[in-house]
C-alpha cells in the first residue's frame, strides 16, 4: 500500500509540473555536438510503467529517468516483432520498404549499396560505436537485423569503456526484459488477485497471473536501467551524455505482440537532456520508432541522408499526422496486416481474411499461457463478446477504431455509416502509403517460408518432449501444464 501511495504521488507530482511538448520552445535546444548518446532498448516493453500511470507495478528507477527526461506517450514502432523492427530502427527506414518485413529471415541479403545503419554515420564522424548490456562485462547486444550484418563491421566494442579516452560515444544498451519467459520478482511481488485485464482477455486466475509475471519482470527492466544510470554516473559521463529509453515493439501478451494495435506497437519513450532541458514534460505527439534514428543523427550534428523515413521528432517543424505500422510472415506463421494511426484514429487492413488471427504460431501457442485457455473457453462458451473477435475463424478486411471512445480497439466502426468519410480518407492515405513505401516481394519466396515451418517444427518437438506432452496434446492438456507450472508451484 505504502509503495503505490508513493508511485501515486510521484506520478500526480509529475502530472502537475507537466506541459505539452508543442509548448517547449525548441529553438532552445541545447547545443549537442558534444554530447554522448546512449539508447537503452528494452524488448518487448508495454507502457506499463509507474511513470505511464500503473500503480501495481515498482519501477523506481525509470520513475526518476522519465521526470528528468521529456516522456513520450506516443511512441508507436513500425511492427510489433523485433527483428524488422530493429532492422527499421537501425536504418531509419520502413522495413518493407528494403524488404526486411518478415520475422528472422533465413536467408539474407545485404543493405542496397546507398544505405547504411547509422552506425556507419556516427563512426564516419569519430565517434566510438558500441552495442552491449551497459554493464562492463563484454556481452554482445542484440542486434537481430533482417539484413547481413556482421557485429563486428557494425559496432567497435560492447561498452563506452573501450573507447578512447575523451572520444564522444555512440552507446546501445540492450535489456533482454520483458521478453518471455517471464521471471519473478521476489522482493517486490505483483499481487494477481490486484490485476486488472484488458477487456479482450478473460478474468481468470491462469491468466491473471501470466499478467502478474510480466509486470514483475518489467520490474527487471527497472533494475538494468538503474544499474547503467549508476554505471555512468560512477563513468563521470551523466553530465554529457543524451539518454533514449525505449521499448524494440509493445507488450508479448495475446492480441499485442505480432499484431497492430496499440497493445502491440505502443512503447516508452524518455529522452533525457543532461542540463535538465524538457525535464518532467509529457509530450502527446505521434512518434515512430524510425524516427529515433533521425532524432538522434541531429542531435549528434550529422546531417541524416535524405532516404531516411523517419522524422526529426525534437524539431517543432517535423510533427507527425500519421504513424504506420505492418505486419508479415512471424516465423512460420504466414500473413499481412497493415495500419495507420493518427492521434483519434486506428485504421486496419488485412490481406489474408480466411485466415483467423490466431492461426497457428509455434513461438506464441508454446510461450503465451493465455492462448490455450482462450481457445478452450472459447470452445466452451465461456468468452464474452469482446473477447470472442480475436478467436474468430475469420477477419474482416478493414477495422477502425475510435481511440478515445475505444482505447481498447474492441468496436469496429468500419461498416458504420457514421464513419463512412473517416473510413475513405484514412484507407485513401494508407492505399497511398503502400504504393510509395510497400516495396517488398509478395509472396515471399517459397523455400524462405519452408526453412521457417522446419524451424518452427524443431521447437515444437523439443517443447512438447520437455513438458512431456504428446505431439496432439489438446489445449486442455496445454491449460493443465500452464496451471501446474503458475499456479501450482
Amino acid at each position: 500500500m505504502l509503495r503505490s501511495l508513493k508511485i501515486n504521488l510521484l506520478i500526480t507530482t509529475i502530472l502537475l509540473v507537466n506541459v505539452c511538448k508543442s509548448q517547449v520552445n525548441h529553438n532552445r535546444l541545447p547545443e549537442t555536438s558534444n554530447y554522448n548518446i546512449l539508447w537503452i532498448v528494452a524488448d518487448d516493453l508495454g507502457t506499463d510503467l509507474g511513470c505511464y500511470g500503473n500503480d501495481l507495478v515498482y519501477t523506481p528507477n525509470l520513475d526518476k529517468l522519465a521526470s528528468e527526461s521529456i516522456l513520450y506517450k506516443n511512441l508507436f514502432t513500425v511492427t510489433a516483432v523485433c527483428s524488422p523492427s530493429r532492422s527499421g530502427l537501425i536504418t531509419g527506414m520502413y522495413p518493407v520498404t528494403l524488404g526486411l518485413q518478415n520475422h528472422r529471415t533465413q536467408m539474407k541479403k545485404v543493405l542496397p549499396d546507398s544505405i547504411f545503419p547509422i552506425t556507419e554515420y556516427f563512426k564516419n564522424a569519430d565517434y566510438f560505436v558500441c552495442n552491449g548490456n551497459g554493464l562492463k562485462n563484454g556481452a554482445k547486444g542484440k542486434m537481430d537485423y533482417n539484413f547481413k550484418a556482421d557485429f563486428d563491421s557494425l559496432y567497435q566494442g560492447t561498452h563506452w569503456s573501450q573507447r578512447t579516452i575523451g572520444q564522444k560515444f555512440f552507446a546501445q544498451a540492450q535489456i533482454f526484459y520483458p521478453h518471455r519467459p517471464f521471471h519473478s520478482d521476489s522482493l517486490h511481488p505483483v499481487n494477481p488477485d490486484l490485476v486488472k485485464l484488458p477487456p479482450y482477455y478473460p478474468n481468470h486466475p491462469l491468466a491473471r497471473k501470466d499478467w502478474a509475471l510480466y509486470l514483475e519482470t518489467v520490474q527487471h527492466v527497472d533494475i538494468s536501467v538503474g544499474k547503467i544510470m549508476k554505471q555512468l554516473k560512477e563513468d563521470g559521463l551523466l553530465a554529457n551524455t543524451i539518454i533514449f529509453f525505449f521499448g524494440d515493439q509493445g507488450r508479448p501478451h495475446v492480441r499485442a505482440k505480432q499484431f497492430l494495435y496499440d497493445s502491440g506497437t505502443n512503447t516508452p519513450l524518455m529522452v533525457r537532456f543532461p542540463d535538465g532541458y524538457g525535464a518532467g514534460t509529457v509530450s502527446n505527439e505521434l512518434v515512430s520508432n524510425i524516427d529515433i534514428p533521425a532524432a538522434t543523427l541531429a542531435l549528434a550534428g550529422i546531417e541524416w541522408p535524405k532516404y531516411m523515413q523517419g522524422l526529426n521528432f525534437l524539431s517543432k517543424d517535423d510533427d507527425r499526422t500519421y504513424v504506420f505500422s505492418m505486419r508479415d510472415r512471424r516465423d512460420e506463421t504466414v500473413d499481412r496486416i497493415r495500419a495507420l494511426r493518427s492521434q483519434k484514429f486506428k485504421y486496419i487492413k488485412n490481406y489474408y481474411t480466411d485466415r483467423p488471427y490466431t492461426q497457428y504460431n509455434v513461438y506464441k501457442e508454446m510461450s503465451y499461457p493465455m492462448l490455450p485457455l482462450m481457445h478452450v473457453m472459447f470452445e466452451e462458451g465461456q468468452l464474452d463478446k469482446a473477447q470472442k473477435i480475436f478467436m474468430d475463424s475469420i477477419r474482416p478486411t478493414e477495422e477502425l477504431y475510435d481511440l478515445e471512445a475505444d482505447p481498447f480497439e474492441i468496436n469496429n466502426l468500419a461498416t458504420k455509416s457514421d464513419y463512412t468519410l473517416e473510413l475513405e480518407k484514412l484507407r485513401n492515405t494508407l492505399n497511398q502509403w503502400v504504393i510509395k513505401n510497400d516495396l517488398g516481394v509478395y509472396p515471399e519466396d517459397e523455400e524462405e517460408i519452408n526453412a521457417a515451418q522446419e524451424e518452427a517444427l524443431k521447437r515444437l518437438k523439443i517443447t512438447l518432449k520437455k513438458r512431456n506432452l504428446p505431439e496432439n496434446a489438446s489445449y486442455k492438456k496445454h491449460v493443465e501444464y500452464w496451471e501446474n507450472k503458475l499456479l501450482n508451484n
